[in-house]
C-alpha cells in the first residue's frame, strides 16, 4: 500500500469531526509531499529543529502541531509557524510559549497535556495540577496562547479496557474543562494502535504516523 492509498483508507473510516494528523517524524519530505499531494495538510512532528527544517522546505500551507514533549529552550524556533502544540505540561512551557508568541505577534494554539496512563515515562498534568494551573493568575494573564483542549496518551499494552478506561477518564476531565472554557474543542487521543478506541471514547483529533507512512526509520 503507498501512503496515499493508507490516508484514503484511514481517512475514510474517520468519522466526521475527527481531524487527522500525520504524523511525519523521521520521515522524509517526499514522503510528506506525497500525502500532501492527496490533499493532506496537517502533519504532527515530536522534534523542534526537525519540523523547523522541513517547515523551511516544504509548502507553506501545511499545518504544523508539535506532538512531541517540548523544551523550553526550544519554543522560539517554532514560534512564528506552529499551528498547535500538543504537549503543554507546565505553567513554565505555556509562559515560554505566551513570551515567544508575543514577539511574532500571534496567538499560539495549545492543548494542555493530561497523564492518564499507568507508566511513569509518560508527561502530563494530573487533576489537581490541571486545576492550579488554571486557576492561577499567570494564567489569566496571557493574551498569547489559546487553549484549545486536551490531549493524553494511553498505556501501551495490549489490555483494551485499560486502554478504554484511560480514554474515558479523559473525556470526563475534557467535560468537565469545558464547563468552564466553553471554546475548547479539541481532545487529542489516539495513535495507530489504538485510535479506533479512542474514537469510540470520544476523540476529536487522532495522530496517526506508522499505518499512513510505515514504520520509522530510526537512525
Amino acid at each position: 500500500m503507498s501512503i496515499k492509498d493508507n490516508l484514503n483508507k484511514i481517512n475514510s473510516e474517520l468519522p466526521s469531526g475527527v481531524t487527522l494528523v500525520a504524523v511525519s517524524k523521521t520521515k522524509p519530505n517526499e514522503d510528506i509531499l506525497e500525502a500532501y499531494n492527496t490533499g493532506h495538510r496537517i502533519f504532527g512532528e515530536n522534534k523542534v529543529q526537525e519540523m523547523v527544517a522541513k517547515w523551511e522546505a516544504l509548502p507553506k500551507d501545511i499545518e504544523w502541531h508539535m506532538i512531541g514533549h517540548v523544551q523550553r529552550n526550544k519554543v522560539k524556533y517554532m514560534a512564528e509557524f506552529v499551528a498547535l502544540i500538543h504537549g503543554v505540561d507546565s505553567l513554565k512551557l505555556l509562559k515560554e510559549i505566551n513570551k515567544q508568541a508575543k514577539k511574532h505577534d500571534r496567538v499560539i494554539p495549545c492543548l494542555l497535556q493530561m497523564h492518564i496512563a499507568e507508566e511513569d515515562t509518560k508527561f502530563g498534568l494530573d487533576d489537581s495540577e490541571l486545576q492550579d494551573l488554571l486557576q492561577s493568575d499567570e494564567f489569566k494573564a496571557m493574551e498569547n496562547i489559546k487553549i484549545m483542549g486536551l490531549m493524553g496518551m494511553a498505556t501501551f499494552t495490549s489490555d483494551e479496557n485499560q486502554v478504554r478506561k484511560e480514554f474515558a477518564h479523559l473525556k470526563s476531565v475534557f467535560e468537565k474543562l469545558q464547563q468552564k472554557l466553553p471554546e475548547i474543542s479539541i481532545l487529542s487521543m489516539g495513535m495507530s494502535g489504538d485510535y479506533a478506541l479512542a474514537i469510540e471514547e470520544g476523540s476529536t483529533m487522532v495522530r496517526i504516523g506508522s499505518s499512513i507512512f510505515g514504520a520509522r526509520n530510526y537512525q
